[in-house]
């Protein structure tokens, strides 16, 4: 099962800045959303996760299956445990 990852930020906020350096240096890339440049995005955080604060990583594991982290070093360490995980071998 592949996972599917959103982030909801904004450019000035500093949590969000710490999430987005870990991205960097870890050359992760994820689709990003900036709720003050995307009024509509601002709206699909509120509606998904409960809460307009960011940041928050969306996790898309399949359409029933979502889940809304906040905070920047549990996004962090989320990350970076999913990168550890070795690739799952290919079917055959």
């Amino acid at each position: 099962m592949t996972e599917q990852y959103l982030l909801y930020h904004y450019d000035s906020c500093l949590y969000c800045r710490r999430v987005r350096e870990f991205l960097d240096g870890a050359d992760m890339r994820i689709p990003m959303r900036d709720i003050l440049l995307d009024r509509e995005a601002h709206v699909d955080l509120i509606r998904g996760g409960g809460k307009g604060t960011v940041p928050c990583l969306r996790i898309e594991r399949d359409a029933e299956d979502v889940e809304w982290l906040y905070e920047s070093g549990d996004i962090v360490e989320y990350l970076s445990a999913q990168k550890r995980q070795p690739n799952p071998e290919p079917q055959r």
